[in-house]
């Protein structure tokens, strides 16, 4: 296969870029050109990219514009988006992108508005028998109050997070057996571990509050399934072990062969029909089944961890929305593959133009 393609990586500068533009590196047999495009000039992905460009924010009234413009000049075959807040934006003009020969590799838009609402997602999943965590979706600090015990707080630990939210932006937990002493002179202070005391001290300080889910904390084991699917079929689920994480994004991990969890996470994606490379996060109840924490409807931030364990789903969702046929062999994984991240730099010279050693 000699096929020349465009292809635009969104979120150049996020965490995950790097991996998804070392990943699409790696196909040998079909040559792939890469744009980058982000909201920063310091875009890390931007000295990995063959070019770049900075954009608008998703919530600009230029954005779709814009990113149109880049992609008719440049002639860009297809897009993937990695910011979560763009996915809507491009959901809605999806025929719009392919009437000018671009293909947007996104789900549609209301099975979008499911995914990415922590609140609705979880009504959904309950609607059609899928197990989820004991949850409850509050609006104001007095009903948050009221939430968090009636979930069994002080006796069992809970969580909470904004319904709409990424990343660990938000997220929090409630666990009255944890020592505030350890915590300031032993943790490093992103811990997620908060008090009653704290989180009141903070909301009285506010006059409102986001939308939050409250949630029973699960205790067992937590994974990141890299899902590839075909408008709800799906291709390929991968689950990883989470063991660290820094800001959400897993630094130490290993591909895991677990049945349970692969199903349930290919259910949830079937039963919502989402499209592309999902990413679904899940976490072992005190009773070790599996149970949902939220869902990426986009490519992860260690999604290169599946390279190494020998499938390349960026490059598989190019295919998929290419109608290229995706080989037996692609879809090989290599179980117990463990994956460590560290730390590489990206340097700008005093014009701003960036490059690596």
């Amino acid at each position: 296969m000699s096929k020349n393609i465009k292809v635009m990586v969104t979120g150049a500068g996020s965490p995950g870029a790097p991996g998804v533009i070392k990943s699409l590196r790696k196909v040998s047999h079909m040559n792939i050109e890469i744009i980058g495009v982000d909201t920063s000039a310091y875009a890390t992905g931007f000295p990995l990219s063959d070019d770049f460009y900075t954009i608008p924010k998703a919530n600009d009234n230029n954005f779709i514009s814009d990113v149109l413009t880049i992609c008719k000049s440049e002639k860009i075959d297809v897009i993937l988006p990695m910011v979560t807040k763009e996915l809507l934006e491009f959901a809605m003009n999806k025929q719009l992108f392919l009437d000018s020969g671009t293909i947007v590799s996104v789900s549609d838009y209301n099975n979008l508005v499911i995914a990415n609402d922590k609140g609705r997602l979880l009504h959904k999943l309950a609607l059609i028998g899928i197990p989820t965590p004991k949850s409850e979706i509050v609006q104001t600090a007095e009903t948050l109050k009221e939430a968090i015990y009636r979930l069994g707080y002080p006796k069992h630990s809970v969580c909470f997070k904004p319904t709409i939210s990424n990343g660990s932006r938000g997220f929090r937990i409630l666990d009255p057996n944890i020592n505030r002493a350890s915590l300031l002179f032993k943790e490093k202070p992103n811990s997620t571990y908060t008090s009653m005391n704290d989180l009141f001290d903070i909301l009285e300080q506010t006059d409102e509050i986001p939308e939050i889910i409250v949630m029973e904390y699960l205790p067992g084991k937590e994974y990141s399934v890299d899902v590839l699917a075909d408008n709800g079929k799906v291709v390929t689920a991968i689950p990883r072990l989470r063991e660290a994480m820094v800001g959400g994004i897993t630094t130490s991990g290993v591909v895991v062969n677990e049945t349970d969890i692969i199903e349930y996470a290919s259910k949830v994606v079937s039963e919502l029909g989402l499209h592309g490379n999902i990413g679904v996060q899940i976490r072992r109840n005190a009773d070790n089944e599996p149970r949902i924490l939220e869902i990426n409807p986009r490519m992860q931030g260690t999604i290169v961890h599946c390279l190494g364990a020998g499938v390349n789903l960026p490059y598989l969702a190019i295919k998929l929305v290419l109608g290229i046929p995706i080989e037996p062999h692609e879809l090989l994984v290599k179980w117990g593959t463990r994956m460590n991240r560290y730390w590489e730099e990206i340097y700008y010279d005093s014009n701003g133009s960036p490059y690596s050693l």
